[in-house]
């Protein structure tokens, strides 16, 4: 008999703690030195539109690390970050669980600036920034992510199905959202049915200003699409689900 508890009853007492004061003083203290990097960097390439410490450290490092105490139950193995940007969440949820990790952009001079990030942090021999759509991921990465993260990138469902292919049997994808409605809600539970997924988690906050709302949803991939993915290069972003 199988003992073992589903992973919605291990994320039920789970907290989301929306400020850094628990994070490791040597974590917190590399994630500033990537934040001071990313605004550095602003000034010539544009990374993010936030050009503020403080603001990046709320907006960008603690809304980063919102997701890491769902990392302590998460399934171990290799972590990516789609849509990584200026390498958040990916790069601050590295530092913090010291995953094998692959941050993803689809834009060549982020990514050439992401590397040379990665090897003043001294992170470069276990976090990768790969240049690539993420539609062509499955060639490279299929089954392969025990957890994928998705921030401010696209709508949920498309991240849903873009992660799909490149979860692995009981992988996680946490999404990053700002609002969702009850019809949003009831939608994407659909979607992840279609997709294979199961909603395990959410969690609705506010960040340390006490005015930024986050909503964090985990989905695990449980069973088997009831279509085939991944479909055709450009597909899921014309015809969403």
């Amino acid at each position: 008999m199988n003992n073992q508890k589903h992973p919605s009853a291990i994320l039920e007492n789970t907290s989301i703690q929306p400020d850094v004061s628990y994070v490791p003083r040597a974590v917190l203290d590399a994630c500033q030195n990537h934040l001071r990097m990313v605004i550095e960097t602003n000034k010539s390439l544009n990374l993010t539109r936030i050009d503020t410490f403080e603001e990046g450290m709320l907006l960008h490092v603690e809304d980063s690390l919102t997701a890491l105490p769902l990392f302590e139950n998460a399934p171990e193995g290799w972590y990516l970050d789609m849509g990584t940007g200026a390498g958040f969440p990916g790069i601050p949820l590295a530092l913090a669980t010291k995953r094998k990790t692959v941050l993803v952009d689809a834009r060549k001079k982020k990514v050439k600036v992401l590397n040379e990030f990665l090897q003043q942090l001294q992170i470069a021999d276990y976090v990768t920034a790969l240049s690539e759509r993420i539609e062509a991921l499955p060639s490279l990465y299929k089954d392969k992510f025990a957890v994928i993260t998705a921030r401010a990138l696209s709508q949920t469902s498309v991240l849903m199905e873009f992660a799909t292919p490149l979860l692995l049997r009981g992988g996680w994808l946490i999404c990053y959202k700002a609002q969702m409605s009850q019809q949003e809600t009831d939608h994407l539970a659909c979607v992840a049915n279609t997709l294979g997924l199961t909603q395990i988690f959410s969690s609705k906050f506010l960040l340390s200003d006490d005015q930024t709302q986050r909503t964090l949803l985990v989905f695990q991939k449980t069973h088997k699409a009831s279509i085939k993915l991944p479909r055709l290069n450009g597909y899921a972003q014309k015809h969403p689900l």
